[in-house]
């Protein structure tokens, strides 16, 4: 928070996060009743951004991964701190962590709750041919992280482009 003489500013941090939509889709996400569990996340980086980097209020694109088309599809918010991801200490969870300790868990999550579904998909070429998203990771060759972070500028190019709302 930024306080400016009696004026309080949030700072918002700005996120793609990915799901496969045959596993969890932003459909999914509209239909839950409250906010929902984003867990599974087996990377270190991806935990770091969870423990250090997000906060409440932040916003994030919701990006539908490994299926045709794949690309952006909507938007959701960041809510509530960084907790124990509960699938880590369940044998039947297929993100399953043995080695994870109950006393100083491995792997943290964050809740989200669905903002906006777009009324199309941003697709990967559109993003790539997209003036000012040169730089934007998901775009970037190899880029396999499942969380990253997105700059302002991104942010707002990518809600500019048409036919979104």
């Amino acid at each position: 928070m930024i306080r400016s003489r009696s004026v309080e500013f949030a700072i918002v941090g700005y996120w793609l996060m990915k799901s496969e939509p045959d596993c969890y889709s932003i459909d999914d996400l509209a239909a839950e009743p409250g906010p929902a569990m984003w867990e599974g996340c087996r990377n270190y980086t991806v935990r770091n951004f969870f423990r250090d980097s997000m906060a409440p209020g932040d916003l994030a694109f919701f990006y539908h991964s490994n299926t045709a088309p794949m690309g952006i599809v909507g938007v959701m918010e960041i809510v509530g701190p960084a907790y124990p991801d509960p699938t880590q200490f369940d044998p039947e969870s297929e993100y399953y962590d043995p080695k994870s300790p109950r006393d100083n868990p491995r792997w943290l999550l964050r809740d989200v709750v669905f903002k906006e579904k777009f009324k199309r998909t941003v697709g990967l070429d559109e993003l790539r041919a997209t003036p000012g998203l040169e730089e934007m990771m998901v775009i970037r060759k190899g880029q396999r992280i499942s969380v990253m972070p997105v700059t302002e500028s991104e942010w707002r190019i990518v809600n500019s482009l048409p036919g979104l709302r």
